[in-house]
């Protein structure tokens, strides 16, 4: 058997390092009466949102849409459903 050694104190200390993450998911609904500021606002904060669409999803997310893509986040539209999420967290698609 080889000499290895592996110390999990360590990569326990590292691994809550790389996992330390920020934010919520965020339920609500995409019906205009929310101000477009509000979403962006939880989505900086690091939330993704999952909205319920009532109505136009093109004219109701208008207001935040290209802000969160030009800041490297992510919009899904799904069975009535909006998915955002802030960047570095991506929504996998290939089961769809």
């Amino acid at each position: 058997m080889s000499d290895f050694d592996l110390d999990l104190r360590t990569v326990e200390e590292h691994i809550d390092e790389e996992l330390d993450l920020e934010g919520s998911i965020v339920l609500g609904i995409l019906d205009g009466t929310t101000p477009p500021e509000s979403w962006l606002e939880a989505i900086s904060s690091g939330n993704a949102l999952v909205l319920c669409v009532e109505g136009d999803v093109n004219e109701l997310a208008a207001g935040f849409a290209r802000d969160v893509r030009e800041s490297g986040g992510n919009l899904v539209h799904f069975r009535g459903f909006l998915l955002v999420t802030p960047p570095g967290v991506d929504v996998n698609t290939d089961r769809l």
